[in-house]
């Protein structure tokens, strides 16, 4: 063994990535930029090949060889690199839902602030007044970058911004029943039964 694999000034010299996690990431990148630029010169057979492999299903039949490789190219770089984050698959599945029910979809679009608007929120008896910049937000005569670092400073408690100065809903905790199957409605000790 080559005492340059293990000193990182020569790998740093060399190139390669200092770290083994650095090493395999190179190496993912790798197989997966060659294996994405060889994908359009495939035939449609081998694409559905590809598709059988990946998706572990058959291609649909009439799938065009432009989508085959959208479709397959698109499940490499997701096994590679991660897929999307579940907040906006939840997204993504609402809208298909609901163009699936009702042939159209609807996005909620964010509320777009323009600079000079002034946030205004009350928190434990006290007004707190954030006024709105090109690139970001003024809270006494400091400049943010988000309105979470306000809202942090605020609180002293990690605060999604748009939800405390109310730019966003707040959603209700989905609850868990602690009732027992079968008892459900059925007073407990301590109830007043009669009412």
């Amino acid at each position: 063994m080559s005492l340059a694999i293990h000193d990182a000034p020569a790998r740093q010299k060399s190139g390669e990535p200092s770290s083994p996690i650095g090493q395999a990431a190179n190496r993912r990148n790798a197989v997966s930029k060659e294996a994405l630029s060889r994908l359009p010169t495939l035939d449609i057979a081998e694409l559905r090949q590809q598709w059988r492999g990946f998706y572990k299903t058959q291609a649909p039949p009439n799938l065009s060889r432009e989508l085959l490789v959208r479709a397959v190219a698109h499940r490499m770089q997701e096994l590679a690199v991660g897929s999307l984050r579940p907040e906006p698959r939840r997204q993504l599945l609402r809208i298909a839902q609901q163009f699936k029910q009702t042939g159209e979809a609807t996005t909620r679009a964010r509320p777009e602030l323009k600079p000079g608007t002034r946030l205004m929120r009350e928190w434990q008896g006290r007004t707190y007044d954030v006024l709105v910049l090109d690139d970001g937000f003024s809270w006494q005569n400091t400049r943010y970058r988000s309105l979470s670092a306000i809202a942090r400073k605020i609180t002293g408690t990690a605060w999604s911004g748009p939800l405390f100065f109310g730019l966003k809903p707040n959603r209700p905790a989905t609850r868990r029943s602690s009732q027992v199957p079968g008892l459900a409605g059925a007073p407990t000790a301590g109830s007043n039964a009669a009412g």
